[in-house]
């Protein structure tokens, strides 16, 4: 969201239906915020004409040398290693500014400067183990984009923000330049697919943030605009910054703080905001799991929605936080089909290439009616195949061919031929492919008609989606209900809590 870009990871095959995930850290494009599930490569349709043609793919995105240039890694029994054949990493006893690829560390610090000043002997951060960060902060042109490994500060590069896995491709750019080479790639992917409505502030100063947010909850009462001003108008990643500078200068946790200042929704929205992105998907399963029952409808929001990365990063997260595997816990609290679908899902090993093939969605196609329509019962492993590990892309092909045959979506069928939760899984799936703002506004929707208001699903997806696509689940709500989201809010909350919602959707104050 953030904001961490894993959208979408890096093409790693050039077959339609690769299921290989053996990359630690896909990379993903630079500003596109954590969550936002996988954004497609422009691709065309895979030629079976002629087998000598394979669509190259670049998995860092970078063009190689050609052969007057010399290759990252030179084969070191045939290349000696001379002034005119240097290896890529200088030797460790030569300084060098250029850092290995994954580090943490600016790529170019003489443009990677913190924007705001630091006290004088203040510490610089390191990344041993992934637990300190690096105070530099830069404010790139779009949006910043979150690292995978963790929920806080991300890797700043000369350009924005990138994920450690991301920034093998800058490396390799740099070293370029130090050997005096230019390297051409493609244009990279479009960063984000929606708009959001909650921007990373401009002229960003986390210190005098922490004190204004200091200052409104000391003393007697609570100056609750000021908290709404400052926390709900900032990046996920900038509010990270803040408490850090928070704690600093205060010896304080701005979350207990906050905690001990505000109370019931209000609390629970600020709270959830100040979380690292990460940590608050991870909060939102295991609150799902905790106790006796479930929330089907949490776990089906999350892992229906994310990327590969996403949930990768998310499980990693979860063992640290929780002590305990994401996947052991979806199986110990679904059953069933469902309870395979989700494991599935947990995978993470959908193909993520972006490529499309006609006559395998045909194919698919064909083996999904077999499967449901045209038999007695419902074969549940085929979809259950077929919508976990296509890519989105091939999805959407599969889906006209379905309609194509039998002159009805999938969906119409799916609500045919299943029932409860594994029904509602894979309408997900499908509505995520098809449009997925459509699938939030109907998630808010839900969260408010009838009697009472879920107001733990409102505040997730506006968390989740601030950052994303906001203002296009606006339009569409208002396009299918017939009223703005702006005011079902207002009917259906009050007060302090109501006023910090329309600041995240991106709307006015009002009464």
């Amino acid at each position: 969201m953030y904001p961490f870009g894993s959208g979408m990871p890096q093409p790693k095959s050039n077959t339609p239906y690769n299921n290989s995930y053996n990359h630690p850290n896909p990379g993903a494009p630079v500003g596109v915020p954590f969550g936002a599930g996988w954004i497609a490569p422009p691709q065309h349709p895979t030629q079976h004409s002629s087998p000598q043609h394979v669509p190259q793919q670049n998995s860092l995105h970078y063009q190689p040398l050609s052969p007057h240039h010399q290759t990252p890694y030179p084969p070191a029994n045939n290349i000696p290693h001379t002034p005119q054949h240097q290896a890529p990493y200088p030797p460790i006893n030569t300084p060098s500014n250029a850092p290995y690829p994954g580090s943490s560390y600016p790529h170019n610090p003489q443009h990677a400067q913190a924007p705001y000043p630091f006290a004088a002997g203040s510490p610089t951060y390191g990344t041993m183990g992934g637990s300190a960060h690096s105070p530099h902060y830069t404010h790139p042109p779009t949006h910043p984009s979150y690292a995978p490994t963790h929920g806080y500060t991300p890797v700043p590069t000369s350009v924005g923000y990138e994920s450690p896995a991301g920034n093998i491709a800058h490396c390799f750019q740099e070293l370029a330049h130090l050997k005096g080479h230019m390297q051409h790639h493609h244009q990279p992917f479009a960063r984000r697919e929606g708009t959001p409505t909650v921007l990373p502030a401009q002229g960003f100063d986390p210190v005098k943030d922490a004190h204004d947010l200091r200052k409104a909850m000391k003393g007697f009462g609570t100056d609750e605009d000021a908290l709404i001003n400052i926390i709900c108008r900032r990046s996920n990643e900038q509010r990270q910054e803040i408490q850090r500078q928070y704690k600093t200068h205060f010896g304080k946790d701005l979350i207990e703080d906050v905690k001990s200042e505000t109370s019931g929704n209000f609390e629970k929205l600020l709270v959830g905001l100040l979380r690292p992105i990460v940590d608050f998907y991870c909060a939102e399963l295991n609150d799902a799991m905790a106790g006796i029952g479930t929330d089907e409808e949490v776990l089906i929001e999350i892992l229906c929605t994310l990327s590969n990365v996403e949930i990768h990063t998310i499980k990693n997260q979860y063992l640290r936080l929780y002590g305990a595997h994401l996947e052991s816990e979806l199986k110990s609290e679904t059953s069933g089909n469902f309870k395979r679908l989700l494991v599935s899902l947990c995978t993470a090993a959908r193909d993520e290439s972006g490529q499309i093939d006609p006559v395998a969605a045909q194919s698919d196609a064909r083996e999904l009616l077999k499967a449901g329509e045209l038999r007695v019962g419902t074969d549940e492993s085929m979809f259950n195949m077929i919508l976990c590990q296509r890519n989105y892309q091939q999805l959407r092909l599969i889906f006209q061919e379905y309609e194509k045959m039998t002159g009805h979506t999938l969906e119409k069928a799916i609500r045919k031929e299943f029932s409860g939760d594994i029904m509602e899984g894979l309408i997900a799936i499908y509505k995520c492919v098809t449009n997925k703002t459509e699938y939030f506004a109907s998630r808010l929707h839900k969260s408010m008609a009838g009697i009472g208001t879920n107001d733990k699903q409102l505040i997730r997806v506006v968390i989740t989606r601030s950052e994303i696509d906001m203002a296009d689940i606006k339009a569409q709500f208002e396009r299918i209900y017939g009223k703005s989201l702006k005011s079902w809010i207002k009917g259906d909350t009050s007060g302090h809590y109501k006023h910090a919602l329309y600041a995240l959707v991106g709307e006015q104050r009002s009464s």
